[in-house]
C-alpha cells in the first residue's frame, strides 16, 4: 500500500491522547514525519515511542497552545528537526466551564475560549510562513456544538468552537492564493478521557449519535490531508449525523 503522506511533515497539537494521538500514529503510518505537541511531556513521549516502535519518524515538543511563545518554539523546533511544515492539525482543546452563563466561573469560561479559539489562532498563525513555502493543509478539529446550541452549560465551549469555525473560513480566504487549504473536521462524540461522562441525555439530539473511537476519526483526517492544494478549503467536514448538527 502506497504511503499517502510520504515526505510530508505534520504538526499535531493535543497529540498525547485521544484524537490527536490517533491521528499522529495514523499519519506516521502513512509515511509522514510527525511532530507531537501537548502540555504533557510524558504523554507525547509515549505517542512518539509508539510511532518509532512501528518504524515511523516523530518528535515530541511540549507546548501549551494558549501561549504564543510555545507555538513559536514549536515551529522553530519542527524546522530544526524536519526542515518544513506541510500539515497542521489544530486538535488541542478543552471545556473547563460547564455551568450556565449566570453561574459560570469567569476564569474557567475564559480558559475554555483561550484554548479552543486563541489556541487555534496561535497554532495556525505561526505555521503560515512555513506553509507558504510549498503550500499545505490546516485541519482544525471543531465541534457540532459550534454550529448548534445544545444548552447554556456549553456557552463557553460553543462560543469558542463557533469562533474557530468562522476563523477557518476567514483564514481559508486569506491563504487560498498560497495553496494552503484550511478546513474544519467535526468528529462528533468520541470515546476519550475527556468524554468518559459525556453520554447525552435521552432527549438530546445527540442521543442517537455514533459514539466513536479516536481511530474512527483518522480516515477523514487523512482524506483532508491528502486533498489537492487547490481545495477544498474553508469547508466543514463532519462525522456527525445530519440531524445532530
Amino acid at each position: 500500500m502506497t504511503n499517502q503522506l510520504a515526505g510530508k511533515v505534520a504538526v499535531i497539537t493535543g497529540a498525547g491522547r485521544g484524537i490527536g494521538r490517533a491521528i499522529a500514529i495514523g499519519f506516521a503510518a502513512q509515511g509522514a514525519k510527525v511532530v507531537c505537541a501537548a502540555r504533557s511531556q510524558a504523554q507525547i513521549d509515549d505517542t512518539v515511542r509508539a510511532i518509532c516502535d512501528a518504524g515511523g519518524q516523530a518528535s515530541a515538543v511540549r507546548c501549551d497552545v494558549g501561549q504564543a511563545a510555545d507555538l513559536r518554539n514549536l515551529y522553530a523546533e519542527t524546522r530544526a528537526r524536519f526542515g518544513r511544515v506541510d500539515i497542521v492539525v489544530a486538535n488541542a482543546g478543552g471545556n473547563f466551564s460547564r455551568q450556565s452563563v449566570e453561574d459560570s466561573d469567569i476564569e474557567a469560561w475564559e480558559a475554555t475560549v483561550r484554548v479552543n479559539l486563541v489556541g487555534v489562532y496561535y497554532s495556525c498563525k505561526y505555521a503560515i510562513p512555513d506553509l507558504k513555502e510549498q503550500g499545505g493543509h490546516i485541519i482544525v478539529i471543531g465541534s457540532g456544538v459550534g454550529h448548534r446550541v445544545v444548552d447554556a452549560a456549553h456557552s463557553a465551549y460553543g462560543a469558542s468552537k463557533a469562533g474557530a469555525w468562522m476563523f477557518v473560513r476567514a483564514l481559508a480566504a486569506e491563504l487560498r492564493p498560497y495553496n494552503i487549504c484550511v478546513n474544519e473536521l467535526i468528529p462528533g462524540l468520541v470515546q476519550t478521557e475527556l468524554t468518559a461522562d459525556a453520554q447525552p441525555a435521552s432527549d438530546s439530539p445527540f442521543n442517537a449519535e455514533w459514539f466513536k473511537t479516536p481511530e474512527d476519526v483518522l480516515p477523514l483526517a487523512l482524506f483532508l490531508a491528502t486533498q489537492p492544494l487547490t481545495g477544498p478549503t474553508g469547508q466543514s467536514f463532519s462525522l456527525m449525523r445530519r440531524d445532530s448538527q
